[in-house]
């Protein structure tokens, strides 16, 4: 929802004053008449948000639907709002690990670096800024003009010296960076919900075929290291939870194309965020058609 076009940076001038005057709460009760705004006026926000709306709620008709991305509107706004507050200091949130050692656990054992494999759920951001534990740099592959909320939420427009940027737009999409990071022990923070021009395959999403990027599976399988899955949600007005318990090891095996298996793989993450929409349905901030180009595909090849 908030992209170039839609101001953003009267978004974060708004979000920055209305917690001076009116703190947490007052910032989420107003940003209910903002969503609204949007809701009613912002035709294409509302387009978007409905590709995974209509998937996720498929039998509700359409005011119910609206109504749905009103609640998704508002998620991404308290998210925003929740960034603001804790980059100010003004609020602390209590960001719980669930199984935590497991990373842990990977971190001692292994020199080498790993691949966090996030999506565009929950505050994926907040919970970038709490992985300063782990005593690891993050790059995070990312366009800037891609992602300005990126850009200003983790301070990356500036020197960061935990949180860096891999542009996949240098040679080879960045991929000898990322394999040199990953060789020094660092961390690379891929999206794999959305497509942009990488490559990508077909997987089940939802009761449809969808497209997902399967760059984080092919440069982990090329070097040899894991795939760390970190989804976050938010339980309550100052509680994250944030889930990294799921680690991916992938190999190639002879006698299997190399596209079937990262193919298994990128479904078996689809699954995972499947499992994630069905327990926290408004907190899925996609606002992508990514069922729209699987249906282009199938339209190419008749």
């Amino acid at each position: 929802m908030l992209k170039k076009k839609r101001n953003a940076k009267g978004w974060f001038w708004f979000f920055r004053l209305v917690l001076i005057l009116f703190g947490l709460r007052g910032g989420y009760l107003l940003l209910s008449f903002v969503c609204l705004h949007y809701l009613i006026f912002d035709r294409a926000a509302v387009e978007a948000t409905l590709a995974y709306v209509q998937r996720r709620f498929p039998d509700d008709g359409l005011l119910k639907k609206r109504l749905h991305v009103y609640r998704i509107f508002i998620s991404q706004g308290k998210g925003i709002i929740d960034r603001f507050a804790a980059t100010a200091g003004s609020k602390t949130f209590r960001i719980r690990f669930k199984e935590q050692e497991k990373v842990q656990s990977l971190i001692k054992k292994n020199d080498s670096g790993f691949i966090l494999l996030t999506a565009h759920v929950g505050n994926w951001m907040l919970a970038m800024t709490a992985l300063g534990k782990l005593n690891r740099k993050v790059y995070l592959v990312v366009r800037p003009e891609d992602n300005p909320v990126a850009v200003r939420s983790l301070n990356l427009s500036r020197e960061n010296e935990f949180i860096k940027i891999i542009s996949p737009e240098q040679d080879l999409g960045g991929v000898v960076e990322m394999m040199k990071v990953l060789g020094e022990g660092g961390i690379v923070s891929i999206m794999g919900d959305r497509c942009y021009d990488f490559t990508a395959v077909k997987v089940d999403f939802l009761g449809a075929k969808a497209m997902f990027p399967c760059g984080a599976f092919s440069i982990a399988a090329a070097s040899g290291v894991p795939v760390v899955v970190l989804l976050s949600a938010k339980l309550s007005t100052y509680e994250y939870m944030v889930d990294m318990s799921h680690i991916f090891y992938p190999r190639y095996e002879e006698g299997v194309s190399k596209r079937e298996q990262i193919a298994a793989w990128v479904q078996n993450f689809s699954c995972l965020l499947e499992q994630y929409v069905n327990q926290h349905p408004y907190q899925c901030l996609l606002f992508y058609d990514v069922w729209k180009r699987a249906r282009e595909k199938e339209t190419e090849h008749g």
